[in-house]
């Protein structure tokens, strides 16, 4: 069992509640989803486009104005509670257009989609 606060965990890894860069044996391991609390100052974006997809994701807007560009429809999320799903195949990349709070939740949980850290921003190996 655990229990935590997603405004103090996430920021601890990226955002990253749970999936399978969560330690091994851990309650927060899975191999079958990954869930996200992103914090979003206004003006952030992908760093690039996730080109590939092998998961289907469902984003819901907490708080603030958020969009998700897909291939030929940006989606804006700008009511709490907004949401969009899309399926294996789909290339994605987003924006915040205000601060935003985002709850994400990816399924399966696979390695390679994690964005490459600057070397201010690294943090703990295995770190997402």
């Amino acid at each position: 069992m655990y229990t935590g606060n997603a405004g103090t965990d996430a920021p601890l890894d990226r955002g990253w509640l749970l999936g399978h860069f969560k330690e091994p044996g851990g309650p927060l391991h899975s191999e079958d989803v990954e869930i996200k609390w992103g914090v979003h100052p206004r003006g952030e974006e992908r760093a690039r486009w996730v080109r590939g997809e092998e998961r289907t994701a469902f984003q819901i807007l907490v708080t603030g104005r958020f969009r998700v560009e897909l291939p030929g429809r940006s989606v804006v999320l700008e009511k709490p509670g907004d949401y969009v799903v899309w399926g294996r195949g789909v290339d994605h990349s987003w924006c915040a257009e205000e601060d935003s709070v985002v709850l994400t939740v990816r399924w399966p949980s696979v390695p390679g989609y994690a964005v490459p850290r600057s070397p201010e921003q690294q943090g703990p190996p295995g770190s997402r």
